[in-house]
């Protein structure tokens, strides 16, 4: 049995666009690979008739149909898996892929998870915080010049999802825990080690950085992140107790 990527699972996060015509073009490059989940976050400028100009075609129903919102966290919450694209990396970013093995990987997640890829403003890209909430950073390889336009990079990375396919792969990838279930685990996981002194409490975000890795390396699920808050609460309590044996 061959597999592909589910593309009715994942969802194209415009991430503060300023260029209305990138937008229309982005959504073009969706409908052209089969993609019809677009989301703008905080998007400079929407001007619909700027839009329309470059979303020809019957890729204007997916701009119709497209969501914006003003808070990317909040957006991502239902989502199990999420991707950041960026030209830049670094030691303080989460794994580091290329479209095609993001495809590949894709395959299974894609069966019983919802996939957030997100892509970031024309000029900066994505900021540190924003890639701290992905799983994965697709990076684009290039010759020289590693900047692309947002469109160019949107087609790229849905023109691998439409490929992708693995004569191997039969069995889906269980659901992970959604954005929402993960950033709760990692801020009580935060209180926590700060409690007990094995993070620094003036940069905790510094310090959780390789936590948020490890985990997102191996793919947390749903129900690992509900035992993980479980074994902090019973950490928050008996540190507590002692607090209280201390001051009697």
């Amino acid at each position: 049995m061959t597999s592909r990527v589910d593309l009715e699972h994942i969802t194209i996060f415009l991430v503060e666009p300023q260029i209305p015509e990138n937008i229309g073009s982005a959504a073009r490059a969706m409908h052209n690979m089969g993609l019809k989940r677009l989301m703008l976050v905080r998007p400079k400028n929407c001007d619909l008739s700027r839009v329309l100009k470059t979303a020809t075609g019957t890729s204007v129903d997916l701009i119709e149909e497209m969501g914006v919102c003003e808070d990317l966290t909040r957006a991502l919450a239902p989502f199990q898996y999420v991707a950041g694209t960026t030209a830049r990396t670094g030691n303080l970013r989460p794994a580091l892929t290329d479209p095609r093995n993001f495809a590949e990987d894709l395959i299974a997640l894609s069966q019983a998870n919802e996939v957030a890829i997100l892509f970031g403003p024309e000029d900066r890209g994505l900021s540190n915080e924003q890639l701290r909430l992905c799983h994965t950073i697709v990076t684009i390889p290039t010759a020289r010049f590693a900047s692309l336009n947002l469109a160019q990079a949107v087609m790229i990375v849905c023109y691998e999802l439409w490929m992708a396919a693995d004569e191997k792969m039969n069995a889906p990838a269980p659901r992970l825990a959604d954005t929402f279930e993960r950033e709760g685990m990692y801020t009580h996981l935060s209180q926590v080690l700060q409690k007990i002194g094995f993070i620094n409490p003036q940069n905790p975000e510094h310090w959780m950085f390789n936590v948020r890795r490890l985990f997102a390396r191996h793919g947390l699920r749903a129900r690992e992140a509900q035992v993980i808050k479980g074994i902090c609460r019973q950490i928050d309590w008996y540190v507590g107790k002692r607090l209280e044996a201390k001051q009697k």
